[in-house]
């Protein structure tokens, strides 16, 4: 097999893994993948460079075959010097050159980007975003990251740090999310839905009522997805949890839109699954809240794919090196 292929490298804070990729027309085949712990950083580092070379051997692809490698992982990390720099989940990773490393082994051009980036690029190259110039991507999962793409590239800032929307707040009071009260993403991640909802059943406990989706009263039990089943099936209360979310989500992105004036806004998981209960709400804000002219030529939409999206992320910061 002599054709040219793309590697990606995913490094997660409990495991990571290595993909294949082969360009295919204007899309990406995802041949073949391997996953592994992440353990000691020089340990890791290694089993990266041994799997990097295992999925070679094992699907007859030669070390020269590769066209490139993309490397994600989270921030901080400096994404033009290609080096990991301490991130929380990575303990012991500090101002790691990952992308000298894995250049210099495997003699082939490698970039790095934080994963939310990395997954604003695999949308826009091949998932929901695809043709557009200005679009926006928004995780809205655990916690809520960004990845800007504006006027047909990545936009990173002047120290990786642009795109961080969960920090800004929207309400002087409200569930925390990236270390602020009342922030984008207190409002809108599944952490923050958490928090909401904790906080509501709660004061319905006070007041002698009963709630059916936490009905033993243990609050740590209650989570976002537990929440949306339970609006879906007509619990008020539920159902007031997320149009509070939906609410803040729409006055969140009428910002996004007045500054940045995009095309197209992928948001991922949890507003991915529940598109039907937030997309009401947030038009109606964006309607009242953002520029006319720019709301009109923005649309909102959920992110194409899914669970597979950590495969393409890596892969496609290999496809954008030139």
């Amino acid at each position: 097999m002599t054709e040219k292929v793309l590697l990606g490298v995913d490094i997660g804070g409990t495991k990571c893994a290595v993909t294949i990729g082969i360009p295919s027309g204007e899309g990406l085949v995802i041949k073949d993948k391997l996953a592994f712990p992440t353990t000691g950083v020089r340990e890791t580092i290694q089993e990266i460079k041994d799997s990097i070379r295992a999925v070679l051997e094992r699907n007859g692809i030669p070390e020269s075959g590769m066209e490139a490698i993309g490397i994600s992982c989270g921030g901080p990390l400096d994404s033009r010097t290609g080096v990991i720099m301490s991130p929380p989940n990575l303990p012991g990773w500090d101002n790691i050159p990952i992308v000298k490393i894995l250049s210099k082994e495997f003699h082939v051009k490698a970039a790095v980007h934080n994963d939310a980036n990395a997954c604003a690029l695999a949308e826009w190259k091949f998932g929901a975003g695809r043709g557009s110039r200005n679009m926006i991507f928004m995780t809205f999962g655990t916690g809520l990251g960004a990845g800007l793409i504006l006027d047909g590239k990545l936009y990173t800032g002047t120290n990786d740090n642009a795109g961080e929307l969960g920090h800004i707040r929207l309400d002087e009071y409200g569930p925390v999310g990236y270390g602020k009260a009342g922030s984008f993403e207190g409002f809108c991640s599944g952490g923050g839905i958490r928090q909401l909802a904790q906080s509501m059943a709660r004061e319905r406990f006070q007041m002698g009522g009963s709630v059916s989706w936490c009905p033993d009263g243990d609050l740590e039990k209650i989570t976002a997805k537990t929440v949306a089943q339970a609006a879906r099936d007509g619990d008020s209360l539920a159902s007031e949890v997320y149009r509070i979310s939906a609410r803040q989500l729409g006055k969140g992105l009428a910002v996004v839109i007045d500054i940045l004036n995009p095309e197209v806004i992928v948001i991922g998981s949890i507003y991915a699954r529940n598109e039907d209960i937030f997309k009401p709400l947030v038009e109606e804000i964006l309607e009242k809240e953002a520029l006319p002219l720019a709301n009109k030529v923005c649309r909102i939409v959920p992110a194409e794919l899914g669970e597979s999206i950590g495969d393409y992320a890596a892969l496609s910061i290999a496809a954008s090196l030139e």
